[in-house]
């Protein structure tokens, strides 16, 4: 059975956004060849650190939702460890609740993109 979890992961921010993207696609396509589905992604950008993590101060944040079976989690974590480009990550189980609110999260964010005309003024 499929759950659905939530992993964010800050990388280190040396790299060029074509090296993040790389990144970020490493992870997205490891998730789905191991048969999990990507339900979510959202970059969070260059982010200041609360703490210096290997003489670092600032980090790009990434957000991926994807559902999985649950001993998949591992073997991911597994691969951020490999990777000198994360510094550090997270990765937890969503109950029903969470992932209401990740979806009503996921619209509201939708609908403050669109573009809303502009208030006509009259003099």
């Amino acid at each position: 059975m499929l759950k659905q979890y939530e992993t964010v992961f800050i990388a280190t921010p040396v790299l060029s956004e074509a090296q993040m993207k790389e990144a970020v696609a490493k992870y997205v396509d490891y998730i789905k060849a191991k048969g999990g589905e990507v339900v979510y992604e959202e970059d969070w950008g260059l982010k200041q650190l609360a703490y210096p993590i290997q003489h670092k101060t600032s980090g790009f944040y990434y957000l991926i939702q994807f559902k999985a079976t649950p001993d998949f989690v591992a073997r991911l974590e597994t691969q951020y460890h490999r990777d000198e480009r994360i510094l550090r990550f997270l990765t937890v189980a969503l109950d029903k609740h969470a992932v209401a609110y990740a979806e009503k999260r996921r619209a509201g964010k939708a609908a403050k993109n669109e573009v809303k005309p502009e208030a006509v003024k009259e003099d």
